[in-house]
């Protein structure tokens, strides 16, 4: 009896258990006993609904309810019963409880509602702290994927979002076909040379090869929901050695008509001519000078032959 006693009490407990738990659950966090506050974390996908539930165990007339944002700053939510700033048009009271009708990212936080009442000891007041986790599904991520590469040469494509909480994980896809984490898993004649990061989103091939030509399409993917870039075709090509070969000996060709040209300039003595000129300018000038000095001295001494006093006759 003892012993059918102790399991009745037991499976009474783990009942007792149970049903409190589901109304964790239902309400997203527990009211608080002996003005203990109890946190508790309540998630929401944005632009969806969400209830941040208050559960005070007696509502009276003479109850006073007050909801207030925590942070760097305390905000009113809910003050002299009514809503505050935006949430007077996207929220409405259930109780003592606040519906967001469509929650933002900018909703996250701490949140604390507190209810106060008399009482016989005076004024009785009761606090519920919880947090808000507001999911935000990525959006259309930016994928990098080059147009055409080397066979044998490193290739690296890239796929990034700004938007997802929590952060999402990436997938590429080639021709429409999910690539696998770990290429070693996948078909023999595909190249497994990859590295992919889901968490980065990075695909990085050490070695291209030419199967790996072919359409390119990352999905990045959260709680919240998943989006996908456009393919983009990237063509892998062997390196064109008679091409190269042919642009080298082109080159050489145009470098080495330009010195002989040069050379056949200098030895016709086309670079002299301009100097020549420049030596035969300067004597011209120097011939002219010495000619305007040489009229110059010569009026000089024909004024001084003018002026010079005329002898005078003597008669005797």
């Amino acid at each position: 009896m003892a012993r059918r006693s102790r399991h009745r009490l037991l499976l009474l407990l783990l009942r007792y258990l149970v049903v409190a738990l589901d109304y964790h659950k239902a309400y997203g966090f527990s009211a608080s006993k002996d003005n203990q506050v109890v946190n508790q974390v309540v998630t929401a996908i944005e632009y969806q609904g969400v209830i941040l539930a208050c559960k005070y165990p007696k509502k009276t007339i003479s109850s006073r309810l007050e909801w207030k944002k925590l942070g760097h700053s305390v905000s009113f939510v809910y003050y002299q019963q009514a809503l505050q700033g935006d949430f007077k048009d996207r929220a409405e009271m259930i109780d003592f409880s606040i519906r967001i009708k469509n929650v933002t990212r900018n909703d996250a936080g701490k949140y604390r509602c507190e209810v106060s009442a008399p009482s016989e000891q005076g004024q009785n007041l009761e606090e519920d702290t919880l947090t808000l986790e507001v999911l935000v599904a990525p959006a259309v991520p930016s994928c990098e994927v080059p147009s055409s590469a080397l066979r044998g040469t490193v290739v690296e494509l890239r796929c990034q979002d700004k938007e997802g909480n929590p952060a999402p994980d990436y997938t590429w896809f080639k021709d429409g076909i999910r690539l696998l984490e770990n290429p070693k898993l996948g078909s023999p004649s595909a190249n497994s040379s990859y590295t992919m990061n889901t968490k980065s989103g990075t695909l990085q091939f050490n070695t291209v090869s030419k199967l790996d030509s072919g359409e390119y399409s990352c999905e990045v993917r959260n709680s919240a929901g998943h989006r996908r870039c456009p393919g983009k075709r990237m063509q892998v090509d062997d390196l064109n050695i008679s091409g190269v070969t042919a642009a080298v000996v082109v080159v050489a060709l145009v470098i080495s008509v330009c010195g002989l040209g040069v050379c056949y300039a200098q030895r016709k003595g086309y670079f002299s001519k301009e100097t020549s000129f420049q030596k035969s300018s300067s004597a011209s000038k120097a011939t002219a000078m010495s000619e305007n000095d040489f009229k110059h001295t010569k009026s000089l001494k024909e004024v001084h032959l003018c002026d010079a006093p005329k002898p005078q006759l003597l008669h005797y």
